[in-house]
């Protein structure tokens, strides 16, 4: 079952309560998405780190053949 960007952004949300946010569906098939965040807490990081920290509050909805999420182009970086 597809996820819809509302609910993409409900996990990451949940995650950087305070970040900005932008989800794409980008096939327009709700299995597509590109998704931007921005947030302080990612100051420091590398870039591996901040989207590991965001896939971890996805919380395995992009594991394995039968996940929710098919792929999810990410940004991410702490605000200028």
């Amino acid at each position: 079952m597809a996820m819809q960007a509302q609910d993409i952004e409900h996990l990451i949300r949940s995650a950087f309560p305070k970040a900005r946010i932008s989800i794409t569906d980008l096939a327009g098939d709700g299995n597509h998405y590109a998704a931007e965040v921005i947030d302080e807490s990612f100051r420091g990081m590398n870039r591996v780190q901040q989207q590991r920290a965001v896939y971890a509050a996805l919380k395995g909805r992009m594991d394995g053949p039968s996940g929710e999420l098919h792929a999810l182009a990410l940004t991410t970086k702490a605000p200028d």
